[in-house]
C-alpha cells in the first residue's frame, strides 16, 4: 500500500469589489477592448481597505474544511502560499491559524511567486507521504493589488485579489495511477531571470515596492516552461496527454493557457479557466480555478488533473493529482 494525499475539500474566496476593465480607462490609455485582447481577462476583484490576504486566507480555508467536514482543530498542518503576506513576520499561516480557530499543529508560509501554490502542494504531500501530517490545509492567497504601479498599463491591469484552499489527507491507495490523491510533483527554478518579473522593494530599500515585468520574455519562457513541466510530472507516473481530463493552470494570461495547452496536446475544452473573472491572483489563481471548477461541476471525483504555473525566480512546476 502507497500513502497519499487525497483531496477531501476546497473552497475560495473573493473580495466583493468588483473592477471590470472598463474602470481603467479613466485613468489609463487603455480599453476594455485591449485588455480582453491581450490577456483574455474581462474583470477581477481587488480587496477593501484594510482587508488582508490573511482575512482572504482564513475566509477560502473555512469553505474548504467545511466542503471536508472537518474540523479546524483537526488539521495538522497549515501552509499558505502568498508573496503578499500581511506583514514581514510573523506568517500569514499562523494568522488563518488563530482566524480559525485552531491552536494545534504547526503553520508556515511558502513564496514562489505565481508558483506558490504548486511549491505549497508538493510541500504538503511530502509533509503526509513522510508521515509528519495526517491532514494538511493548503492556501493560495494574494492582495496584488496592494503592490501595483497604477500607471504601468501593460501590468496593472492583469492582477486581482483572492484565495483558495484545499484540504489534504493522508489514505491509503495501491501505489499506482489509479489512486485517489497527489500522484507526482515536478518543481523548477533558474535565479538567472530574476530581472523578468520581480518587486522592486522589500526589506533592502525598506520600502514595499511595485511589481516590474518583462511581458513579452515571461510568455515566451512561460510557455515553454509550463508545458514541458505538466509534460514531466505526468511521465513520473507513466501518463500523458491523452489521460488528462482537466488542465487546471496557473489563470495569467489566456494566450499563455491556450498556447501551453496546444504545445502540451490538450484541446481547451479540457482546460479549466476562469481568467476572465478573476484576472492573474498569483498563488490563489490555481485553487480558485479548482473550486470553481469544482463548483461549476466540471472537476468530479476519479478526474485525473494536471496544474502547471510560472512565477518570478522563475519558479515553475506542476502537480498531478486524482481528484
Amino acid at each position: 500500500m502507497t500513502r497519499r494525499a487525497v483531496v477531501k475539500g476546497v473552497g475560495h474566496y473573493l473580495p466583493e469589489r468588483v473592477v471590470p476593465n472598463i474602470e481603467f480607462e479613466k485613468t489609463l490609455d487603455t480599453s476594455d477592448e485591449w485588455i480582453r485582447a491581450r490577456s483574455g481577462i474581462e474583470r477581477r476583484h481587488f480587496a477593501a481597505e484594510g482587508q488582508t490576504t490573511s482575512e482572504l486566507a482564513a475566509n477560502a480555508a473555512k469553505a474548504a474544511l467545511a466542503m471536508a467536514d472537518m474540523d479546524a482543530a483537526e488539521v495538522d498542518a497549515i501552509i499558505v502560499a502568498t508573496s503578499t503576506a500581511d506583514l514581514t513576520f510573523p506568517s500569514a499561516a499562523t494568522m488563518v491559524q488563530n482566524a480559525i480557530g485552531s491552536t494545534s499543529g504547526f503553520a508556515f508560509d511558502v513564496q514562489a511567486v505565481c508558483a506558490g501554490f504548486v511549491y505549497a502542494l508538493s510541500t504538503a504531500n511530502a509533509l503526509i507521504v513522510s508521515g509528519q501530517a495526517d491532514r494538511v490545509l493548503v492556501i493560495g492567497a494574494e492582495t496584488f493589488s496592494r503592490i501595483m504601479d497604477w500607471t504601468d498599463r501593460s501590468t496593472c491591469v492583469l492582477f486581482g485579489d483572492g484565495a483558495g484552499a484545499l484540504v489534504l489527507q493522508a489514505e491509503e491507495g495501491k501505489g499506482d495511477s489509479s489512486d485517489r490523491g497527489i500522484l507526482s510533483t515536478d518543481l523548477n527554478s533558474d535565479g538567472r531571470f530574476k530581472d523578468l518579473l520581480y518587486v522592486d522593494g522589500g526589506v533592502a530599500t525598506q520600502t514595499t515596492g511595485v511589481l516590474r515585468m518583462e511581458g513579452k520574455e515571461v510568455f515566451r519562457h512561460a510557455v515553454e516552461k509550463l508545458a514541458q513541466t505538466a509534460h514531466d510530472a505526468l511521465a513520473k507516473v507513466g501518463l500523458g496527454a491523452d489521460d488528462v481530463d482537466w488542465v487546471v493552470p496557473h489563470q495569467a494570461n489566456i494566450r499563455i493557457i491556450q498556447s501551453t495547452a496546444k504545445k502540451l496536446g490538450v484541446g481547451m475544452d479540457r482546460v479549466v479557466v476562469t481568467v476572465q473573472d478573476h484576472g492573474n491572483t498569483s498563488a490563489a489563481s490555481i485553487p480558485l480555478a479548482l473550486s470553481v471548477g469544482v463548483a461549476n461541476g466540471q472537476i468530479k471525483q476519479g478526474d485525473l488533473l494536471v496544474t502547471e504555473a510560472i512565477g518570478g525566480g522563475l519558479a515553475w512546476g506542476a502537480v498531478v493529482i486524482r481528484w
